[in-house]
């Protein structure tokens, strides 16, 4: 019998080989906004990777949503055609049935910040620093840019960008789209009470707050009908007072409405006061969470790298789909080591062939 993480699964119509996810990941390394070889050779990788499901990493729909100067775009001719060649060159090397995304995101008052081998902080006026915006006036923290606080109409031009960019990644080539609803970026600034702070239509009561999150999914979808949409989310803020699980069973359910197709559910990034616990499977209970309330199949994420532990999370029904990051980063070949862990077959490359035992003796040593 299949082991659970490698039965398939299908989301809106679209159908992935196996339930293993490449959670997306900044690389820092695009040239304004542009996928460069870093990110051709990292996309080929995650392609032979035994994943079946590949999410690329953030993707900011216009230039000033980028959390640094080296994060990847989808605002200009040149970001689409740069992408295209990237996901061109995976496509050519990818093990059957592998699907390709990209992460829409906007980092909002988390922009305008360094890469973090240069430090992670505010970018310093010698650093050639932008404006940073978002849904209130409220720094991320001490000695952050306080962002300008975007106005209504202003709003409303934000989300057409993410319409834009939609469109962009559906002639690039891409097969779904994820929205970046977590980790204290954009979408999430307004849905936390701790940074929205806002008296109009897009803040005070839950139905408000999540309204920018709604339009967003409802444009993108009108924007790339084609294309599969999912989305991230931070399930729980981890600060009292913070947005908490009940409120994102509403938000998932709510986006669930605009067509979104499963929820990737991670937690915490929009408070440096957040008391974030730490450990395998940390999050798989978030995941559950939404599953059940929602009613919404979920993506598991968070510290994941034991084959065992992955296949058990999917058998209990905790979650639809596990997601990995430094794993892929630290073995490209992660979903090998978790065939032959669990006894299920690897399909390699004809060229790679020759590794499929090597991989089986390791699993089993």
């Amino acid at each position: 019998m299949t082991a659970p993480l490698f039965q398939p699964i299908t989301l809106d119509g679209m159908a992935f080989p196996n339930r293993i996810a490449v959670a997306p990941m900044c690389q820092y390394s695009a040239d304004d906004g542009s996928a460069t070889d870093w990110h051709v050779q990292q996309w080929m990788s995650y392609a032979m990777s035994g994943a079946g499901m590949v999410t690329v990493e953030m993707t900011d729909v216009e230039r000033r949503g980028r959390i640094s100067h080296g994060c990847l775009g989808l605002y200009s001719d040149h970001n689409e055609a740069a992408a295209k060649r990237a996901l061109d060159a995976a496509r050519r090397v990818a093990q059957p049935g592998v699907k390709f995304g990209t992460q829409l995101a906007h980092a909002g008052r988390k922009a305008s910040c360094q890469r973090p081998w240069e430090g992670g902080g505010p970018l310093r006026p010698d650093q050639d620093p932008w404006q940073t915006v978002s849904a209130s006036a409220i720094p991320y923290d001490e000695g952050w840019h306080t962002p300008h606080a975007l106005e209504d109409e202003e709003v409303a031009q934000v989300i057409q960008h993410f319409a834009d960019a939609a469109r962009r990644a559906e002639r690039a080539g891409f097969d779904f789209i994820e929205l970046h609803a977590a980790h204290g970026y954009l979408i999430f600034q307004f849905l936390s009470p701790l940074s929205n702070r806002r008296t109009d239509r897009w803040g005070g009561s839950l139905e408000n707050r999540m309204r920018f999150a709604v339009e967003i999914a409802r444009a993108v979808r009108k924007a790339a009908p084609k294309l599969m949409l999912g989305a991230r989310l931070s399930v729980k803020e981890w600060v009292d007072g913070g947005f908490d699980v009940d409120e994102a069973v509403a938000v998932a359910k709510a986006l669930k409405a605009e067509g979104v197709a499963y929820i990737c559910c991670s937690s915490g990034g929009n408070s440096p006061q957040q008391k974030l616990p730490s450990g395998p499977g940390y999050q798989v209970h978030l995941a559950e969470a939404i599953r059940k309330g929602a009613d919404i199949p979920t993506r598991a994420v968070g510290l994941i790298s034991d084959p065992l532990e992955a296949d058990a999370i999917v058998a209990e029904g905790r979650a639809d789909m596990v997601a990995l990051a430094r794993a892929f980063l630290a073995d490209p070949r992660w979903g090998w080591r978790a065939a032959a862990a669990l006894g299920e077959p690897i399909h390699a490359a004809p060229q790679l062939q020759r590794a499929v035992t090597t991989m089986q003796h390791w699993m089993r040593a």
